[in-house]
């Protein structure tokens, strides 16, 4: 038997023998990343790293990445998909290639002093080849050398062993994955991926290539490694669990269900998949509320997902039986936070929020369930619900799209999602199409006039805490070229006079033209100089803070820890002006902006 956080030290340990910086997880919440909501894989925060920004902790990093994949949603209730996931990673920036990244993952697995598997258990897959790139050869044979039958290797195509592009052009290479046979009986000699008992638990990608606007494949300058391991199914391997839920990292919450259900978890597969859906979800939506940026459910984008989560929990716990009364959830959300705020601090920290934030959101959905489902009961008697019908679903009873497409499925009745999204045109829309391009993570944009945003979010920034006070903490932030959005901490509406103000002051510092400087310092000397960001890093971990200087008033104007595009001179911003606020949820404000 091995323990989380003991399989968590063994990796981190490994690759630091192996001469890797260890670095933290990163919130939750994209920063300056416009095509995502959520981190959603352990490479997603270090982009800017593979297109070949220099990383302060040097070029071979490693860490467990708290992660969302809000794809999955729809497959949670099996053994092993889940909605909050943790990465372990290791990466190279331009330091080793595929036989090196190769041969770490294989000792870590199979040595008696790491994981010691059996390397029967294991099977791989390597990229077959294409018009575009050849077979990976490379890879291959590299297995092969490391002992790995020839039967044991697949060839597969681009759906499946290829990364990348995330956009139409960009970074993207070959992967190779390695499988875990999940199974009680014997694996048979020949390994086919297709076989649901063999389970991914590692993925080495190479990325060498450049994809061009001309749809040309050519080699990158810096070629890089990026490898995942997925924590929770090799927890559940290295146990003998075939079900991932059986870890600890899932028991404490299905045992809760079973005493708040009265019913047992193992019994019968349709009461475990709905205790696997309320576990997956309660947990997911802990780890966003308590992300130090702080989402609160919302009918916008992260909010948006996390009240879906919620409400999903809920309608489960209904249906297993448990009353209203016992506020599921939130005793559920106690149990997550005892499991993980030894590993992720900011859970301990911010629990009293996230058991507010969840219990208010479960009255507000319990008081308007039961009449959501009267108003359902009566539609789709020509087996179909119009777009009107399931908008009003959404914006009087709060059902989100997705529920209502569960509930209608269940009585084999149709929903008309296109006219639903008609009707969604003053939210942004979050349907399932729509979704998939949203949520898919990737490539921030790098251009000219995203960096000049970027900065002019650090003077917006500071400009807030001036006018409104130091309580005023960022929440979030996107950025386009066309506009820069910022979320922070404010329980009022900005009067005529506070916008006015602020924009005074941002356009003041601009006309100053005060440069900008990037130094690489430890967290624990960015704070103590008083540096704004987000703590959780360890104190002896490398960052980039940006500082911008009034030599003139002889003050620090803006101290941030930050990555990401950055002019040099606020003489490069251009005039900067408050075009839109909004409220996002309880105490966080919306600004958005523009530079002309």
């Amino acid at each position: 038997m091995i323990k989380a956080n003991e399989l968590r030290q063994k990796f981190l340990d490994f690759f630091r023998e192996k001469n890797h910086a260890i670095i933290s997880s990163t919130s939750l919440i994209p920063e300056n990343d416009p095509t995502a909501l959520f981190i959603s894989a352990g490479m997603h925060p270090l982009v800017p790293n593979l297109l070949g920004e220099k990383h302060p902790a040097g070029t071979r990093l490693a860490n467990f990445q708290k992660c969302i994949r809000t794809g999955d949603i729809e497959e949670i209730g099996d053994l092993y998909h889940h909605t909050f996931i943790e990465m372990l990673g290791n990466w190279s920036l331009g330091d080793y290639f595929k036989r090196p990244a190769i041969e770490y993952s294989w000792e870590f697995l199979t040595s008696k002093k790491w994981l010691n598997i059996n390397p029967d258990k294991l099977g791989v897959t390597v990229f077959a080849g294409d018009q575009d790139a050849p077979l990976d050869k490379e890879a291959r044979d590299i297995w092969i050398s490391l002992g790995v039958p020839q039967e044991r290797i697949g060839a597969l195509g681009k759906e499946d062993n290829w990364w990348g592009p995330v956009g139409q052009t960009g970074p993207c290479g070959p992967d190779t994955e390695i499988f875990y046979w999940i199974s009680d009986q014997r694996p048979p000699k020949k390994f086919d991926p297709k076989d649901a008992r063999w389970v991914e638990i590692w993925n080495n990608v190479f990325m060498q290539y450049n994809k061009t606007k001309q749809g040309a494949f050519e080699p990158l300058k810096q070629k890089n490694v990026d490898t995942g391991m997925g924590f929770e199914r090799v927890l559940a391997a290295l146990n003998g669990f075939q079900d991932d839920y059986r870890t600890e990292l899932f028991k404490p919450l299905t045992q809760g269900l079973e005493n708040l259900s009265e019913k047992k978890y193992g019994v019968d597969e349709e009461t475990d998949k709905m205790m696997r859906i309320i576990a997956d979800h309660v947990r997911a939506a802990v780890f966003i509320l308590g992300d130090d940026y702080g989402v609160t459910p919302s009918n916008l984008d992260q909010g948006y997902i996390l009240r879906r989560l919620i409400r999903r929990a809920v309608r489960y716990c209904r249906q297993l039986g448990i009353e209203v009364k016992t506020n599921a959830a939130v005793a559920l959300a106690r149990k997550v936070v005892e499991i993980y705020s030894k590993t992720y601090p900011e859970l301990e920290h911010n629990k009293d929020r996230v058991f507010n934030e969840l219990q208010k959101e479960e009255d507000k959905f319990e008081s308007t369930l039961e009449k959501g489902l009267k108003e359902f009961q009566k539609l789709g008697k020509d087996r179909l619900i119009d777009g009107k019908e399931a908008f009003k679903l959404f914006s009087t009873y709060g059902f989100p799209l997705e529920m209502t497409q569960e509930l209608a499925q269940e009585k084999n009745i149709k929903v008309d999602v296109k006219g639903f999204e008609k009707e969604y045109q003053g939210h942004q829309k979050l349907s399932r199409a729509g979704a998939k391009q949203k949520f898919k993570g990737g490539l921030a944009d790098e251009t000219e006039q995203t960096a000049r945003l970027h900065t002019a979010t650090h003077l917006l920034h500071a400009a807030l805490r001036q006018v409104l006070g130091s309580h005023v903490e960022q929440r979030g932030s996107n950025i386009t070229a066309q506009r820069l959005r910022f979320d922070f901490v404010h329980d009022e509406k900005l009067n005529h006079e506070q916008i006015k103000k602020t924009q005074d002051w941002v356009n003041d510092k601009i006309k100053k033209a005060l440069s900008i400087k990037c130094e690489e310092k430890t967290v624990k000397q960015a704070k103590e100089d008083g540096a704004i960001g987000i703590f959780t890093q360890k104190y002896g971990e490398r960052v980039k803070v940006y500082t911008i200087h009034d030599p003139g008033a002889k003050e620090i104007v803006s101290m941030e820890i930050c990555g990401g595009p950055h002019v040099q001179n606020t003489k490069e911003l251009g005039h900067f002006e408050i075009t839109k606020q909004q409220a996002v949820a309880a105490g966080v404000r919306r600004l958005k902006a523009v530079l002309k």
